[in-house]
């Protein structure tokens, strides 16, 4: 029963988050990760592990329009999942920026066998890099053993797609939509039925309703004692 509270809780919470959107899929199959170029660290995508579960950025959005319906894709790499543990990424934002948001996250075959995705992957993929040139950033790399050739690990790409939702007679504005500031957020679920990042709300909750039945029990003991000791006096008068 508790837990049935835990899940409509959650849904509540989630509901009153007007500016996010969410997508929760499950870890796949580990499968093997050559370490020899090329390799993921490659694309210069960034990724998030259930120990790096956070990106605060700015996406590029753009009208929908014949060829890109849903908006403009950004691609991550999503690392070191454990297979048949349930996931939820999210996606959130200020609503400032009217902005419509779809996820999905793919194992790695499909996109690489699927020409529209990986030629939209591999158009993030060097605009990335040419963006690190101009910054003069450095990539960041997974870290994998020298002494081996191959990991195995269960690993999803994730492509989310931006839409700009608004109207405005700026036509600036309406020409060049600005980039959203978002927070990109993996958030594993705890036994599969609750996310991580709901278990400090859960505690709290859980410690409010175990003091607050302590307290109940004493407040309704004291009113018990009270209410014996006035009918002691009437009796004695």
């Amino acid at each position: 029963m508790m837990l049935i509270h835990f899940a409509l809780l959650y849904m509540l919470i989630t509901a009153v988050c007007a500016n996010t959107e969410k997508a929760i899929f499950v870890g796949p199959a580990s499968v093997d990760i050559p370490s020899t170029h090329p390799t993921f660290d490659d694309l210069h995508v960034d990724t998030l592990t259930p120990a790096n579960w956070a990106i605060r950025t700015y996406l590029e959005a753009q009208f929908p329009n014949i060829s890109s319906p849903h908006g403009k894709a950004t691609w991550l790499i999503l690392d070191d999942l454990t297979e048949g543990q349930r996931y939820e990424v999210r996606v959130c934002w200020a609503a400032t920026q009217p902005t419509e948001f779809k996820i999905t996250a793919y194992e790695l075959q499909p996109v690489f066998e699927t020409p529209e995705l990986i030629s939209e992957l591999s158009e993030y993929s060097r605009s990335r890099q040419s963006l690190e040139s101009d910054h003069g950033a450095q990539p960041k790399s997974r870290s994998i053993p020298a002494s081996s050739s191959e990991k195995q690990a269960s690993i999803l790409f994730l492509q989310i797609l931006a839409a700009a939702d608004y109207y405005t007679m700026n036509k600036t504005l309406m020409r060049d939509v600005p980039p959203v500031h978002v927070d990109i957020i993996l958030d594993p679920f705890l036994l599969n039925l609750l996310p991580r990042s709901l278990l400090p709300t859960v505690g709290y909750i859980t410690a409010v309703a175990i003091a607050s039945w302590f307290i109940a029990r004493y407040i309704s003991m004291r009113i018990r004692d009270l209410a014996g000791e006035a009918n002691s006096e009437k009796k004695t008068q």
